[in-house]
């Protein structure tokens, strides 16, 4: 039984090259935004922020599979990039934001669960 887990941990992980390279794909997407200034945020400093960086990283780790860490990654970048680029967050989004947020991790919970299974199989 312990084999077998081990089997299934390695074929779900990916490769760091793939890793490296979803890194680079993100990296230049986010450039060619930033440059183009196609957000209408303004110059470069404002695209490289703290938030988008959470935001960033989260979008790495949902591309790892990893959809709880990056669902979270990007829910605080996303809370706090509002907060930042509005100078308020709407009542509107303060009352159903997190409820959302929660609501969509237990969908990914029980999706996930479904393919995890389906591999076992």
């Amino acid at each position: 039984m312990r084999h077998s887990d081990n089997i299934m941990k390695r074929h779900r992980e990916h490769h760091p090259q793939v890793s490296i390279g979803l890194f680079f794909i993100l990296l230049g997407v986010a450039l060619l935004i930033a440059t183009n200034d196609w957000l209408h945020l303004g110059g470069i400093k404002e695209y490289f922020t703290w938030e988008t960086a959470l935001v960033f990283i989260g979008a790495l780790l949902l591309l790892n599979l990893n959809f709880i860490g990056g669902l979270a990654m990007i829910s605080i970048g996303g809370w706090f990039w509002i907060d930042d680029r509005y100078g308020y967050i709407p009542d509107l989004m303060k009352t159903i934001y997190w409820p959302s947020v929660i609501i969509l991790a237990g969908i990914i919970f029980i999706i996930s669960h479904f393919f995890k299974r389906k591999k076992q199989v």
